[in-house]
């Protein structure tokens, strides 16, 4: 469990990149979302304990995770969108690296990797940026760690790799895993995620469960507008909106919708339909 307190974070000119932070973040796989420069890989630092707050905390199981002890430590990790391995292939990193994770699994790494049809000892050098990006998933999932916090992870993935992605993902990770991956291509994972959480200029003004905003609001595709939707768009294929789901309708969360929706003029209409 992530426990997050009245965090703020600044970087030297004073600007606060997140701003009075409060969240709990249970086991599943968690959306973040944000706009360029919104403070989304700047959170993930400070709950990898790679940054330190100004104020406030951040705990992982109810641990100060800034206090960076070895223990601690070991049960998160942040792959950040790109990342250089001190190493000559994923095996030789793996066979260093691994030893400080307890929970690391070889037979799930060696599982990966047979997904993704690498060996692991491929050259990085000699490695595509999505080959690259393969073999690190492939060495990340299978460390076990309670939280593990993913930046844009299927950047530089072909068709093909991220659906072996979502195989691994789903073969790889347990129900006791905190898992927050923050990304702008929404609908390469959109089936696994269980909540959404979204910055907006370091502020955190959505942290809720799937599940919850379906219940508060519908998601609906029409061919005519709608007058009373909290949120339109209209595109070759007709009419998205959201509306207040005053009738218990069941339908499909959409991530890119309801991003727009927070970014809009109307946002507070939307956010006061989740309370």
């Amino acid at each position: 469990m992530i426990n997050i307190n009245n965090l703020t974070y600044s970087y030297y000119k004073g600007y606060n990149a997140l701003d009075n932070i409060n969240t709990q973040i249970g086991p599943g796989i968690h959306l973040l979302l944000g706009e360029n420069g919104a403070g989304k890989t700047t959170l993930l630092h400070v709950i990898a304990g790679l940054l330190y707050a100004k104020e406030g905390l951040c705990e992982i199981d109810g641990n100060d995770i800034s206090k960076r002890r070895p223990c601690d430590m070991s049960k998160v990790f942040f792959m950040p969108e790109d990342i250089t391995y001190p190493a000559k292939s994923i095996n030789e990193f793996a066979k260093i690296h691994s030893q400080f994770y307890p929970t690391f699994n070889e037979d799930t790494f060696r599982k990966n990797l047979e997904i993704f049809h690498l060996s692991g000892n491929e050259p990085f050098a000699a490695l595509s940026l999505g080959n690259r990006k393969k073999a690190n998933l492939a060495y990340v999932m299978a460390l076990g760690t309670d939280v593990l916090l993913l930046d844009e992870p299927t950047n530089g993935l072909d068709i093909n790799a991220k659906k072996e992605l979502l195989k691994i993902m789903v073969s790889s990770l347990n129900e006791q895993q905190t898992v927050i991956i923050s990304t702008h291509t929404v609908w390469d994972l959109k089936n696994l995620f269980e909540s959404v959480m979204m910055l907006r200029r370091g502020e955190l003004v959505l942290s809720m469960s799937t599940d919850e905003i379906c219940s508060k609001l519908a998601f609906v595709a029409s061919t005519t507008p709608n007058p009373n939707a909290l949120y339109l768009e209209h595109d070759m294929t007709g009419f998205k909106s959201i509306e207040k789901n005053i009738d218990n309708k069941e339908t499909e969360i959409n991530f890119a919708l309801i991003y727009s929706a927070l970014m809009s003029e109307v946002a507070q209409d939307v956010l006061d339909a989740l309370k």
